[in-house]
């Protein structure tokens, strides 16, 4: 199953993992984050995912902030930081447009 997160940075505005792929960048977040900052994210990366989200400006700003801490963080490896960040640019142009911001 493929996960398609809108306002990416692909030709379609989109980010695209596979859900393996999402699950197991949670995992990385999970292990990087304070428990506070990984229930923030939590619904969106512990692997349980829904048929589609829509996540609200202000909530996506928040989960901007989180993604780009823990893609930051010392323990976390470089190429699941590099998702990281990619996700959390795009939470951050959506909260920006004052567009939620799409799973699906």
């Amino acid at each position: 199953m493929g996960i398609n997160v809108s306002h990416g940075s692909n030709q379609w505005g989109e980010e695209r993992r596979s859900a393996t792929s999402v699950a197991n960048l949670g995992k990385h977040l999970a292990h990087v984050l304070t428990s506070r900052d990984w229930d923030v994210v939590a619904d969106l990366f512990d692997g349980t995912f829904r048929d589609e989200e829509y996540v609200p400006p202000a909530e996506a700003r928040q989960i901007a902030a989180v993604l780009y801490k823990a893609a930051d963080h010392r323990l976390m490896p470089s190429d699941w930081g590099s998702d990281a960040r990619l996700f959390a640019d795009a939470a951050a142009r959506a909260a920006t447009a004052g567009q939620s911001w799409h799973w699906r």
